[in-house]
């Protein structure tokens, strides 16, 4: 199936979200106001690295109109935050760590004064040496961030003898490469509303992908249980994994319960910039040979990603990154080695790729030099080392059978795009001497799931509700990647009612089931495979009832739109008619009927935490243009080839692609959280560069391969991070192909293909060329 925007038929829909959206309709969970509502502010340290040695709250608790100033000492349970290692302060008893660290919290009447509040608030700092490379926090003369020192996690994976492999090699590239540290830019910056009703119970209104996790941890905070905490995460104005983590909800709740009044906090961009999450800025060293044939011989990899002050998801983003540093090929001898490493740098964590960007960048890159060096098509090396359908996974686990990895490479490698190479060379080239375009591809299979090891729940919930609306309910959270849609698709597809007679419910922990995580590529597959296991109880259960009213046995009833039909064995006889509506079957059974499933995401037998079992498989074809006047890149035209099961709904499949390599390319060309000296340099979207709609202008095409093995029961595989995991190293080849600069370190710096292009525009103008 090949999807573009001019698609059309039956499972192209308007979105049930979209109509609200383009017109501003939609109400954000930071857009809800409450009567009697004050506002919070966080106080964050100016410091990198210092020790607290006072906070003197006088003054502001002073100031008319605060209702509330908070420190440390105000925090009635565990005084930290962190999904897997709670590690994060809520707030800093005698240290900070970050410029983004939270010392106090206030709530007030208005925004001016709980800011002038903020300003009152004197904290005395002996600041403290600073840790801002993760290499330096690795050695024995950098400061200790904590008391185990500065080493979060250490990963890796081990086959073989590399040091004999690499001398039975016939060619060897050692090379270094360097990712950014990049922001999701959500539209909405992280806030929400916090209010304790007269039950006694706190309600948080609040952008997050999992809300039964906030929930648990807030509980820990409070030092309340979590059945006192209702969470409300729907709808999200972007994610992306960045509101993953807890961020504003310790305090709003924390205010709200001391002042017994609605208390909203919404972040700035400066304040999200400082303290939110970022991709992990990683340095991978790669040594990868193979012998005169092209075999894969060795490959020795060590990675260093920063993820800052503290945890959150640093240790399970590197063992992603550990993985998928091997990906989809076959060696003889393997010695990868990743070290997460604490620095005073900003907060590093959940991100769109979850460090298969940082990996597959540094993979496919050295493919690309072995073939050159090999005098072979760089496609032609990937082919020959691609892993077999019944091939192990990455940590030699057993993997779900599929012919993914073929079924890219045959698409792409036929695809238009990739058969211009070699024929480039326009006559707009010859009137531009310095415009020079090039093509390039690169390949990965990305692993869904939380992996091996980690609680990964799932499942949901179908009711006929008493007004005759089919509710399907799940914990799950919409957060633009379009989920209600596809959930809607797939219960009119699969079990044949209309729009009309669905209502999706989602995100509201006092109402739906733990789904697990709104992650890791996940949601749809657990969400289709939820309909799977439901579809024959429901039927079972509400056409049974519908046959007591109907007189017909259930076995010869059907859903459809709008109630229940009996089955057609003659399609040629009268039109069909509705033998009852939902609504009267609803009255009828006088309570409603319900059915739910639970099941955990599907893994590997495997000791290896963290490998997954479920993987989509893709590969991109680029073509750029390069500016040789101002080492300026623009991509072209995109290809990507999807290897994911199923589409449940194009729209959304075409729309996760297309956002997913948005963030790609800003990933590869113009995207960089810069700081110095612990300080953010980026501070806004002023100097902090996005790819819009004018980095769009060329064609993208995506050509999604739906064929699955005919046992497997798995069904669709996730696709909300393929597409931006792999167009960086394709832009990457299309460079070198387009000048001959070989790129390590990203975003690529003009100044870089500048600087070589004019040596090379020198050479041809003296050559008279």
């Amino acid at each position: 199936m090949l999807l573009n925007r001019k698609g059309s038929g039956a499972r192209w829909r308007v979105r049930p979200d979209g109509p609200d959206k383009v017109t501003g309709k939609l109400a954000y969970l930071t857009d809800m106001t409450a009567p009697d509502m004050l506002i919070g502010r966080v106080l964050r340290s100016p410091h990198p690295h210092a020790r607290i040695t006072a906070i003197r709250t006088e003054q502001a608790a002073a100031l008319e109109g605060v209702h509330a100033v908070i420190t440390h000492k105000d925090v009635p349970g565990l005084n930290r935050f962190g999904i897997a290692h709670p590690d994060q302060p809520v707030l800093c008893e005698d240290r900070v760590r970050y410029v983004g660290d939270a010392v106090a919290a206030v709530a007030a009447d208005t925004i001016a004064i709980a800011e002038q509040a903020l300003r009152l608030i004197e904290v005395d700092y002996e600041v403290l040496p600073i840790v801002d490379d993760a290499e330096y926090a690795l050695t024995d003369d950098a400061p200790s961030l904590h008391s185990q020192g500065n080493l979060l996690h250490r990963n890796g994976f081990k086959r073989g003898d590399v040091i004999t492999g690499f001398d039975n090699c016939a060619h060897v590239v050692e090379e270094t490469y360097y990712t950014p540290r990049q922001m999701h830019t959500y539209m909405e910056t992280e806030g929400g509303l916090f209010i304790f009703g007269e039950d006694g119970r706190l309600t948080v209104y609040a952008p997050t992908q999992h809300g039964f996790m906030d929930r648990m941890q807030l509980a820990r905070i409070l030092a309340i249980p979590q059945s006192d905490i209702r969470i409300v995460s729907s709808p999200i104005g972007g994610s992306f994994g960045g509101k993953d983590e807890l961020n504003v909800q310790p305090y709003g709740a924390l205010l709200a319960r001391i002042t017994n009044r609605p208390v909203k906090l919404h972040n700035s961009r400066w304040e999200s910039v400082r303290a939110g999450l970022k991709r992990h800025p990683m340095k991978i060293s790669m040594k990868t040979g193979v012998d005169c044939s092209g075999k894969l011989i060795a490959h020795q990899v060590r990675i260093i990603a920063d993820t800052g002050p503290y945890a959150t998801l640093g240790a399970e983003v590197l063992n992603f990154a550990v993985e998928h540093v091997i990906g989809p090929y076959r060696y003889d001898n393997l010695d990868v080695d990743g070290f997460s490493v604490y620095t005073n740098n900003g907060m590093s964590g959940e991100f769109r790729g979850f460090g298969g960007n940082q990996a597959i960048f540094a993979l496919e890159g050295q493919f690309d030099r072995l073939a050159e060096k090999l005098g072979l098509d760089p496609w032609e090396l990937r082919l020959r080392n691609m892993r077999k359908s019944e091939d192990p996974g990455p940590f030699d686990q057993p993997i779900a059978l599929t012919e993914g990895a073929k079924q890219v490479s045959s698409a792409m490698t036929a695809s238009t795009l990739w058969q211009e190479r070699g024929k480039l060379g326009t006559e707009e080239q010859q009137a531009e001497p310095w415009i020079r375009t090039g093509i390039g591809a690169a390949f990965t299979m990305h692993g869904a799931g939380l992996g091996f090891g980690i609680p990964d729940p799932a499942g949901g919930r179908l009711t006929l509700a008493a007004d005759g609306k089919i509710e399907a309910v799940f914990s799950y959270e919409e957060f633009g990647q379009g989920l209600i849609a596809t959930l809607e698709q797939m219960l009119i597809e699969q079990f044949g009612f209309a729009s009309e007679d669905i209502r999706i419910i989602i995100g509201d922990s006092d109402v739906v089931p733990d789904s697990g995580s709104t992650t890791a590529s996940r949601a749809t597959s657990m969400m289709w495979k939820s309909l799977q296991n439901l579809r024959p109880l429901f039927e079972e259960a509400v056409l049974s009832k519908a046959a007591e009213f109907v007189k017909f046995p259930a076995r010869q009833l059907r859903f459809g739109e709008g109630g229940v039909y009996a089955i057609v064995v003659n399609p040629d006889s009268s039109a069909e008619e509705c033998l009852i509506t939902y609504p009267a079957l609803a009255a009828a059974c006088g309570e409603p009927v319900t059915c739910t499933t639970t099941f955990h995401f599907p893994t590997s037998a495997t000791e290896k935490v963290g490998a997954h079992f479920l993987y989509t498989y893709s590969a991109v074809a680029v073509k750029v243009e390069v500016n040789q006047l101002t080492g300026r890149v623009r991509l072209l035209h995109q290809y990507h080839a999807v290897a994911a099961g199923p589409v449940m709904n194009p729209q959304g499949f075409l729309g996760q692609i297309e956002g997913g390599s948005s963030m790609a390319l800003g990933f590869a060309l113009t995207e960089d959280a810069v700081m110095s000296g612990g300080q953010y340099l980026t501070k806004n979207l002023d100097t902090y560069l996005v790819p819009t709609i004018a980095e769009h202008r060329g064609t993208i095409d995506v050509q999604a391969i739906e064929e699955l093995p005919e046992d497997d029961s798995h069904g669709p595989r996730g696709i909300g991070e393929v597409g931006s995991v792999t167009l960086a190293p394709a832009i990457a080849a299309a460079i070198y192909d387009a000048v001959g600069i070989r790129v390590t370190k990203l975003p690529i710096d003009p100044e870089l293909l500048l600087a070589q292009s004019f040596d090379q525009l020198l050479e041809k103008a003296v050559s008279g060329e």
